[in-house]
C-alpha cells in the first residue's frame, strides 16, 4: 500500500512539474478543479474518464502507428502499469507537439491507474 501512496505522489507532482514548465495558462474555470467525485459508482467513473482521454488523445495516434496498444475498455487496465511509466516516468507520451493532456487529464488518467493498483490488489 505504500510503494501505490508513494507511486501516486510522484505522478501527482511529476504531473504538477509537467505543467508548471509548459504552460503558464490562466485556470479557466476554477470550479471545474474543484469537481471531487463521489459515488457508488466512482471506479467506474474513473475508467470511463480515463478510457476518455484514451480515445482521444492516445488511440489518434495509435490507430495509425502502433495498432497493437490501441485502448478499449476491455485491455486498457491491463496497460495501466505501462501507460505510467510512458506518461509519468519517462514523459515520452503523448508524442509530438500537437496532442497534449491538460492538468485535469493527467490527473484524471493517474486516479484510474491508481484505482487499478489498488482493485487488483485488494486494498
Amino acid at each position: 500500500m505504500m510503494v501505490t501512496i508513494v507511486k501516486l505522489l510522484i505522478g501527482i507532482i511529476s504531473t504538477l512539474l509537467v505543467n508548471s514548465k509548459n504552460s503558464y495558462e490562466p485556470f479557466q474555470d476554477y470550479n471545474e478543479l474543484r469537481t471531487v467525485h463521489v459515488s457508488s459508482n466512482t471506479a467506474r467513473d474513473t475508467k470511463a474518464e480515463a478510457f476518455q482521454i484514451l480515445d482521444n488523445k492516445c488511440n489518434v495516434c495509435h490507430l495509425k502507428r502502433n495498432k497493437r496498444r490501441v485502448f478499449t475498455t476491455e485491455n486498457m487496465n491491463s496497460w495501466a502499469n505501462d501507460i505510467y511509466k510512458q506518461v509519468y516516468v519517462k514523459k515520452r507520451m503523448p508524442k509530438g507537439k500537437k496532442i497534449k493532456l491538460t492538468s485535469q487529464e493527467y490527473q484524471n488518467l493517474l486516479t484510474w491507474i491508481s484505482s487499478t493498483k489498488t482493485s487488483t490488489n485488494g486494498i
